[in-house]
């Protein structure tokens, strides 16, 4: 095991950070590596800053609500170690698992906590979403994805910053890693957890969320695998325009009473074929190109220690003003 960096994204969170932070400390007690943990105060306007730093966590703030996405992004640049793990702060996850977790990563380029054990809380409304979710990006994927987006997983710095500026600001965060490294044929590591119930307020994912996380993987299938989008697309075109082509000859056949050469000098083939037939050629061309770009392009890769602590302004503390703020990665501090 090597020394690590915890990295935990919190918007109002005051009900339940205090006790996420004194269990993350209680199961990393006995750690025979240096760690640290850092709580990234995504704009709260509670009193989350102030807990999480009179519980011991190291605080950065953003100076308004910029995304889970972002929050993970301010923390993992501003981490301390190469080895990084990242963890909700509503009380939903184990961290007694983060020992484990930190194992498994000696062996793989990522291990993810998937919600599989023997006590999952997640809402029955959104059990049908998940799933047809997952199914969707197993397709895409060809594998096994046992939790698509959970928000218990560790990590190498230097892997995830080959993906950073792909890597959304909200949600769709863990969910765009995980299909990228699948993509990329890197090692994923799945470990069963349970999952409890919520603290405090309900979750921030809402419904039109599945919306925009469909779109996402529909997205991240034209950047990594578009031949699994465009293939059955223009296979369905022509399938509809085949059968359509037969209509049209035999509507051809039975008005002219016979098989006949006439039915190539009069009007056979109606509009609706021509465009079913070129509309799939043109979805199989799209995909073809598509491919061959996905195959030749290199994601800019941001550089290791472009950003370092330093380029981050932390929380005051207790005694200085509570109004020292950050903005996102990239940008320059608040003054």
């Amino acid at each position: 095991m090597k020394p690590f960096t915890l990295v935990i994204p919190a918007f109002n969170e005051e009900g339940s950070i205090e006790a996420v932070l004194k269990e993350i400390h209680l199961s990393l007690s006995s750690a025979p590596v240096p760690y640290e943990v850092i709580v990234v105060d995504d704009g709260s306007t509670d009193q989350t800053a102030r807990l999480a730093r009179r519980s011991g966590a190291r605080v950065l703030r953003h100076d308004k609500n910029r995304g889970y996405g972002t929050a993970l992004k301010t923390g993992i640049l501003a981490a301390r170690h190469e080895t990084v793990v990242i963890i909700d702060a509503d009380g939903t996850y184990p961290a007694d698992r983060i020992p484990e977790i930190l194992d498994k990563l000696q062996f793989s380029d990522m291990v993810v906590a998937a919600r599989s054990g023997q006590e999952v809380h997640i809402p029955l409304v959104r059990k049908p979403g998940k799933w047809v979710l997952r199914r969707l990006a197993e397709y895409i994927s060809g594998e096994h994805i046992p939790d698509l987006n959970s928000g218990l997983r560790a990590f190498r710095r230097e892997a995830l910053l080959n993906y950073f500026n792909i890597l959304p600001q909200g949600f769709s965060f863990t969910t765009t890693l995980t299909m990228a490294m699948i993509s990329d044929n890197l090692k994923i590591t799945y470990i069963p957890i349970n999952y409890y119930k919520r603290t405090g307020d309900d979750s921030k994912i809402i419904a039109w969320d599945f919306v925009n996380f469909v779109t996402l993987v529909l997205r991240l299938a034209v950047l990594f695998e578009p031949l699994k989008i465009f293939t059955p697309i223009a296979l369905i075109s022509f399938l509809l325009g085949g059968f359509k082509l037969l209509f049209d000859i035999f509507s051809a056949i039975e008005r002219a009473g016979k098989l006949s050469f006439s039915i190539l000098i009069h009007p056979t083939v109606s509009t609706t074929t021509l465009i079913l037939l070129l509309a799939g050629l043109q979805f199989l061309l799209m995909g073809m190109l598509a491919d061959v770009l996905t195959r030749m392009m290199k994601r800019q890769v941001l550089p290791e220690y472009k950003f370092r602590v330093k380029d981050f302004k932390e929380a005051a503390s207790e005694s200085e003003s509570e109004d020292s703020q950050i903005k996102s990665p990239g940008g320059k501090s608040a003054s």
